[in-house]
């Protein structure tokens, strides 16, 4: 066990305390700064605010009557602080803040902080610049308009003078098309941090964006936060929820960082995932708890256009320490990932109430760049999850999802519409109270899934086991209590796998020309 530095900014810095637990630290314990007592934590990943900037500091724990070894920091060089307040916004939940923060954003140099202190800003849609760090204090709050007219637009596609390119700003699942400008938005923009203990509140509800979801209404609803081609981001501490559709959506952006993030959309809400990176490389998701509507993490790289054209998968992403509930899926593969995803890791996480763990979502015509390789979970507990395991390479999206071509479980021709699937890997997890299924993984007959490997895993089901359908294809029936159901595999590595309380068989096997135990 030993205190380690996750992330620091010219206020704040982020320490983890290793070997102490899976996002909730197994015991409480006290943090100090200076030698002095800053805080108690019941956390493994924690964020110590109210620092100076520039400064150096020693910060060391006690776990257990234990005195963990300090370590030391220096916070980030801050060059000035710009107060919102200062360029007119009123903060009383009323007046527009929109045009007084983006002013301070413009204005702000390099290196420098914008402060919006405690207060309710009303917003529509503010624009991040490079070099700055945006800072929300605690009780602060960018409370987001509702009504369609007081947000810009994004163009999905605009031609190039010379005709030869396009110029892409909107996106809408997977494909390049007219939607409304994010509540916090970049474009092009680089090393940028929005930090603090204060609140993004999209304000969606039934009654504006999440109604009548499935219609275009002027554009495609709004993310609550978006970045198209950006680098060098990251978002720690703040709280963001009652998002408009997808809340934190990462386009085409690389070496990104989610710390100690809180996304929270209700249970019931409409498309309401939490995180999306599209076509990201290097992203880093750590300590951060998600509670949404529709999938916690989706994974995705653009539809057929979109990834044929820049055949850029998601790829090295670390998600560590987090705590996914109430939502789809934990951690989605999908499904649009016409680049393909390749090397994500997640490990050392709790999910709890979540329809599915892992979810793979793609199916014939996502094409041939649809590679997902490399993907782990490791060290997981998961806990009133419905089917832990879910691969399902026949789902029935898209205005085409119900016909023969997608469904069929007969062999197609491998053509370059047939995407595929190479190794995943499941290892020391423990599931409990599961309901419909242990696991459900299918993969195409013409395009097996290359390797699937379980090691260390344990399964058991709840007493009051609800029965339903483990994945959105037309060939999967309704279940309860169905053990490990895998089928169209090359190579299934069953190691050390227990499952308890099934009704059938543990392991029902089909099409799998090798069984390693």
């Amino acid at each position: 066990m030993e205190l380690q530095i996750v992330i620091k900014t010219g206020r704040s810095v982020v320490v983890e305390l290793t070997d102490s637990g899976k996002y909730y630290s197994e015991k409480k314990y006290d943090i100090y700064v200076n030698g002095g007592k800053f805080m108690e934590s019941d956390k493994v990943i924690t964020s110590l605010y109210g620092l100076k900037p520039d400064t150096e500091y020693t910060i060391s724990a006690v776990y257990d009557g234990k005195e963990i070894a300090p370590v030391s920091v220096r916070t980030d060089y801050e060059f000035v602080t710009l107060n919102v307040k200062d360029f007119g916004a009123y903060g009383n939940g009323e007046h527009d803040d929109t045009n007084a923060i983006q002013c301070a954003i413009m204005a702000c140099p390099k290196a420098g902080r914008i402060l919006v202190p405690a207060g309710e800003y009303k917003i529509s849609s503010i624009f991040l610049k490079s070099d700055i760090t945006l800072d929300l204090a605690k009780g602060a709050v960018l409370s987001a308009f509702t009504e369609r007219e007081k947000f810009p637009i994004l163009p999905g596609v605009i031609e190039s003078y010379d005709e030869t390119d396009e110029y892409n700003l909107g996106s809408w699942e997977g494909n390049p098309l007219d939607c409304f400008s994010a509540i916090v938005c970049g474009i092009n923009v680089e090393n940028v941090v929005i930090t603090g203990e204060g609140t993004i509140d999209g304000n969606a509800g039934f009654d504006n964006w999440w109604y009548n979801v499935k219609v275009r209404n002027i554009a495609w609803r709004p993310r609550l936060f978006f970045i198209n081609h950006c680098r060098n981001v990251t978002m720690h501490g703040i709280t963001v929820q009652n998002s408009p559709s997808w809340t934190l959506h990462p386009y085409f952006s690389d070496h990104l960082k989610f710390i100690d993030v809180k996304i929270k959309n209700p249970a019931n809400s409409h498309n309401t995932d939490g995180l999306d990176p599209e076509s990201c490389t290097d992203v880093r998701v750590l300590g951060t708890y998600i509670s949404v509507g529709d999938d916690c993490i989706a994974i995705k790289s653009g539809k057929i256009y979109m990834g044929r054209k820049h055949k850029i998968p998601t790829s090295d992403m670390e998600v560590r320490q987090c705590c996914m509930r109430d939502g789809h899926g934990a951690v989605t593969v999908g499904s649009e990932i016409a680049a393909g995803v390749k090397d994500v890791h997640i490990r050392d996480c709790i999910f709890m109430n979540t329809d599915r763990g892992l979810r793979v979502k793609t199916r014939r015509g996502r094409g041939r760049d649809s590679v997902l390789d490399d993907i782990s979970f490791e060290n997981i507990t998961m806990d009133n999850v419905m089917t832990p395991f879910v691969v399902n390479s026949f789902y029935f999206c898209d205005p085409d999802g119900k016909t023969e071509y997608v469904g069929t479980s007969k062999a197609l021709p491998v053509d370059d519409r047939t995407p595929a699937i190479k190794r995943l890997t499941f290892k020391d997890i423990k599931a409990t109270n599961c309901h419909v299924a242990g696991a459900y993984i299918c993969g195409l007959p013409e395009s097996k899934i290359e390797r699937l490997t379980f090691e260390n895993v344990d399964i058991s089901y709840a007493d009051d086991a609800k029965s339903g359908v483990a994945a959105m294809m037309l060939a999967c029936k309704e279940s309860c209590k169905a053990g490990i159901i895998v089928s169209n595999i090359k190579e299934l590595v069953l190691k050390n796998v227990n499952v308890e309380g099934c009704e059938g068989e543990p392991v029902v096997a089909e099409n799998a020309d090798s069984i390693i135990k």
